[in-house]
């Protein structure tokens, strides 16, 4: 018995073979370490990049140029960007008052709109989101419009890395420029002179209004032309606009 208990001795060929096994994984844990710093890097450049130069285009409007192309349309993108500054206030109250009631003071994510969305959706055949700007900023401007759990993943990392590197005025300012507001015309100034024949800063409250409640579902809300719908919830943001005040930058 005492035989039986006995390992066999490892050959040569046993030793070697783990020893091979054991360096490939080392290996491969060495590549993908140094694969992950410079993913991290080159993210982290770019956030710093973008926080003084304008954006390029997007993943979401060029995915949508593809496809119009698909759909043998001619694919169009509407898009000038401007500074903060020669964007209307309104506007700027209007997103924060339809969009991100705590974006000045949140980090990020709003942990309150996220308890209310899933009370609302556990009662209720619609759904309703809880992403704030600096959320719909990251995906906007890095990601994909896809809704799974992977890019909801990079949304939350470059939230982080957006709300750590930039100025609150800059979240605004990229979101206004790079939110889309129509059937390929994207950002604030495109969306004015598409919609009302003026610039972003000469919007009025009620215009403002209009593309704030569009944003949610820009390709079928014409805030030149709005529903009894529109209407009803344009009243309601300007009431609370009323109420929520300027936003005021530091």
């Amino acid at each position: 018995m005492d035989s039986l208990m006995q390992q066999e001795p490892e050959t040569p060929k046993t030793s070697l073979n783990m020893r091979l096994v054991f360096n490939y994984g080392r290996i491969m844990l060495s590549l993908l370490k140094w694969t992950l710093i410079a993913l991290i890097s080159h993210s982290v450049l770019v956030v710093i990049l973008l926080s003084f130069i304008p954006s390029p285009p997007t993943p979401l409007m060029l995915i949508r140029a593809f496809e119009e192309k698909a759909e043998n349309s001619k694919p169009e993108i509407y898009r000038k960007w401007i500074p903060i500054e020669e964007i209307s206030p309104y506007l700027i109250d209007a997103v924060v008052a339809a969009e991100d009631n705590l974006f000045l003071s949140h980090r990020g994510i709003d942990r309150q709109a996220i308890q209310q969305a899933i009370e609302y959706n556990r009662n209720s055949t619609r759904t309703r989101g809880a992403s704030t700007i600096t959320q719909q900023t990251a995906k906007n401007l890095f990601l994909w419009p896809a809704r799974t759990w992977v890019r909801k993943g990079f949304e939350l990392y470059f939230t982080f890395l957006i709300e750590l590197i930039w100025s609150k005025k800059r979240i605004m300012e990229v979101y206004l420029n790079v939110i889309e507001t129509g059937k390929g015309i994207y950002g604030a100034e495109a969306a004015a002179r598409h919609y009302f024949n003026k610039t972003a800063l000469q919007l009025n409250r009620e215009e403002a209004a209009l593309i704030a409640i569009s944003l949610p579902n820009p390709r079928q809300r014409n805030p030149a032309a709005p529903t009894v719908y529109m209407i009803s919830r344009k009243n309601s943001i300007l009431d609370l606009m009323n109420k929520i005040g300027n936003v005021k930058f530091d």
